[in-house]
């Protein structure tokens, strides 16, 4: 199979953006990596970055070694005696899978959220508007929602660094996470919700991912807007005009949940 990274070296922002992308470009099927190409390329990649003098990340390397380590486990005779139990032995690239499709679905809405700044920063405004707005409207600073992107990615950063704790128990939807929004603000009242405080409290990524996926879900549904009172200051999420329309019925959450099964 033709490599395809024999044009030019791409420049990726982390060990999973990789592989997302050579698995991308050959149109593999996520869940049945090949292991043993996809591992022969991503040290090309490696290679390719040490011949330019590109400093190769601590994280680039540990992936590295996972991947064969991966590869190697792949390549073990399988023990007859678990042939006997059944088929259910675990795959090696089962957590590598996990880990690539949580990556891809945070990729892809930040993806749309880059799709829609561009768009929003080439529509002219019409500045008759300030005609039909009430001297007593206080719209806030403009905001987007790629705004929240970057500050969830900052806060991600900072996460890294504190000691987090896998509380055993099932593991947390984007449902869930909507319906938890919703009674924070049925609690609020019109006072807007600071939704970095509540990313704060999040006690595993996994939960902090869910929590900014169901934000962009509230938002996609016009259930809440994005808002910003002063410059630098917090973000927060204000009730839109349709956000009891929104939850009137249940077809909403239960799109979300078949969405993301």
């Amino acid at each position: 199979m033709t490599s395809p990274l024999n044009f030019h070296l791409e420049k990726y922002e982390g060990p999973l953006d990789l592989l997302l992308d050579l698995i991308r470009k050959q149109q593999i099927d996520i869940k049945d990596i090949p292991i043993a190409t996809i591992t022969s390329q991503y040290l090309e990649y490696i290679d390719r970055m040490l011949e330019m003098d590109i400093d190769v990340g601590a994280d680039f390397v540990y992936m590295a070694a996972t991947l064969i380590h991966i590869k190697s486990r792949m390549l073990l005779p399988r023990d007859p005696a678990l042939g006997k139990e059944g088929d259910n032995a675990e795959d090696p690239r089962q957590e590598l899978v996990e880990r690539l499709l949580e990556h891809e679905r945070f990729k892809n809405a930040a993806e749309m959220l880059q799709e829609k700044r561009m768009i929003e920063e080439n529509v002219w405004s019409n500045p008759q508007i300030k005609a039909f707005v009430s001297e007593d409207d206080d719209p806030g600073l403009a905001i987007t929602l790629f705004d929240l992107v970057k500050a969830f990615g900052e806060l991600v950063e900072r996460a890294k660094n504190r000691p987090v704790y896998e509380v055993e128990s099932g593991d947390v939807t984007v449902s869930d996470m909507v319906r938890y929004l919703k009674a924070q603000f049925e609690e609020a009242g019109d006072e807007p919700v600071f939704i970095l405080r509540i990313f704060e409290q999040q006690r595993t990524r996994r939960a902090m991912i869910a929590l900014f996926l169901a934000v962009l879900e509230m938002v996609r549904m016009q259930a809440v807007v994005v808002t910003q009172k002063d410059l630098f200051g917090e973000i927060a999420l204000q009730r839109h005009s349709s956000f009891d329309a929104v939850f009137a019925s249940g077809e909403p959450l239960a799109a979300i949940e078949k969405d993301y099964i």
